[in-house]
C-alpha cells in the first residue's frame, strides 16, 4: 500500500508540472481537447493505458534493466 501511495503520488507531482509552469499553455490544451470528438478522447485515453501497462509490464518482467 505504501509503494501504490507513492506511485500516486509521484503521478499528481507530474501531472502537476504542466499546469505550475505553463498555465497559458495548459487552457489552450484543454480548448483544443473540447474541441475533439468523444471518440478521439476515448482512443487517446485507451493507448495511454494500453502504453502504461505494457511500461509496467516490462519493468516489473525485467526489473535487471532497470
Amino acid at each position: 500500500m505504501d509503494f501504490l501511495l507513492c506511485v500516486i503520488g509521484m503521478v499528481m507531482v507530474i501531472e502537476g508540472i504542466p499546469y505550475f509552469a505553463f498555465p497559458e499553455k495548459m487552457k489552450a490544451v484543454f480548448r483544443v481537447a473540447i474541441s475533439q470528438p468523444d471518440n478521439a478522447l476515448r482512443i487517446f485515453g485507451a493507448v495511454l493505458m494500453v502504453t502504461g501497462l505494457t511500461i509496467v509490464f516490462l519493468v516489473k518482467k525485467s526489473p535487471s534493466l532497470w
